[in-house]
């Protein structure tokens, strides 16, 4: 891999981090506003050169947390380390954090040179020292002809790579993204994100944390992934983990289509009282069609959508009346039944994920 001054931490900052406290640690936050919980005793570990993308839905706490760890939000309790310094009441602009909000924030007078030297000017860095670094996060985010050009000559996503160059031209501990691909379509959200997973892979060492309501960034971009619900951790782990293997209904429904069944209708033969609360995710993926009385659950075929690769089928099954189950086919697969037509679904057991229906919050 090619050596990027961008990635080069001094020798300082390597000694502290191996004294213990690589990353982000944070412990036993409370955030309160008007009397309102917003953040309720969150702990939280982030690994240095982690890439973690934090998701939930509106007023869930996820872009308070990011506020939290750039110091715009102050805390009714918690501690926050960064790189092993403790950083609870450092001031925002001496937390040595790259920034970058989804509204990209550049000046529209000043070229994209100046927008990105501008947190080096505020630090004093000398005339040099500014061209070359500059250049180099300009060349990173592959603008490296852009620098005499005014931001609104750029497209969208060329504005946001400036956001991005200027974020990381400070050579950051860790990089905060606030919904950096909200702004922008479709095709370009999927060009942008792939570009973004690939600076992380450039960027090794460079602690990444992106607050989303995506769940497509989440699954595409992620080393680990916190989806967040009324300010608490819902669950924590790497994307593949929380799509296969949900702790409970509300992160199942979250991170894509899930049917969700009572444990007694898919594992009948192992079905006890204590098990009538749980619940069985099976992803529309994993069922498949077949003549009826060939698979385990019977139905009636509800309705039949096509999108272009994937046509999907949903179920009205015997067995819970007034229920709809989805089920996923990919182009070519198999010829799609017709509504109205009676048919069986088949699941491997090891496709069928059992968890908890939805918790209640205190």
């Amino acid at each position: 891999m090619n050596s990027l001054p961008l990635a080069v931490k001094s020798q300082a900052d390597a000694a502290v981090s191996e004294v213990g406290g690589e990353g982000v640690q944070i412990e036993n936050l409370t955030v309160r506003f008007a009397g309102r919980t917003v953040l309720d005793n969150l702990s939280l570990s982030i690994k240095r050169g982690e890439l973690l993308t934090v998701l939930g839905r509106s007023g869930c706490g996820k872009t308070t947390l990011l506020r939290f760890i750039a110091g715009f939000v102050e805390a009714h309790s918690g501690r926050l380390s960064i790189a092993g310094r403790d950083l609870s009441a450092t001031p925002p602009h001496q937390r040595n954090l790259g920034l970058l909000f989804q509204s990209y924030a550049l000046f529209p007078h000043l070229s994209v040179f100046e927008n990105v030297a501008f947190g080096l000017r505020a630090r004093r860095i000398g005339s040099s020292e500014v061209s070359r670094r500059v250049a180099g996060a300009l060349k990173l985010v592959q603008l490296g002809d852009a620098g005499h050009l005014l931001p609104a000559a750029l497209s969208g996503g060329m504005q946001q790579r400036v956001a991005l160059a200027r974020a990381l031209v400070i050579e950051p501990d860790v990089l905060l993204l606030d919904e950096p691909l909200s702004a922008l379509d479709a095709n370009l959200r999927a060009s942008v994100r792939s570009e973004l997973k690939a600076l992380h892979e450039r960027l090794p060492d460079l602690t990444i944390v992106c607050v989303t309501h995506d769940q497509d960034d989440a699954l595409v971009l992620s080393d680990r992934t916190l989806l967040m619900r009324e300010g608490r951790i819902a669950q924590l782990g790497t994307p593949q983990q929380l799509y296969d293997e949900p702790d409970d209904a509300f992160v199942a429904r979250y991170l894509g289509p899930a049917n969700l069944l009572p444990f007694r209708l898919v594992f009948p033969r192992e079905a006890h009282a204590r098990d009538y609360e749980q619940l069985v995710c099976l992803r529309p993926e994993r069922l498949t069609i077949g003549p009826l009385g060939s698979g385990q659950l019977h139905g009636v075929v509800a309705a039949v959508d096509w999108y272009g690769s994937t046509t999907t089928v949903q179920v009205a099954l015997d067995a819970l009346p007034g229920e709809l189950i989805q089920v996923s086919q990919s182009r070519g697969q198999t010829q799609p039944p017709e509504k109205g037509a009676r048919i069986s679904l088949s699941y491997e057991e090891g496709d069928a994920v059992i968890t908890r229906a939805e918790a209640a919050r205190a």
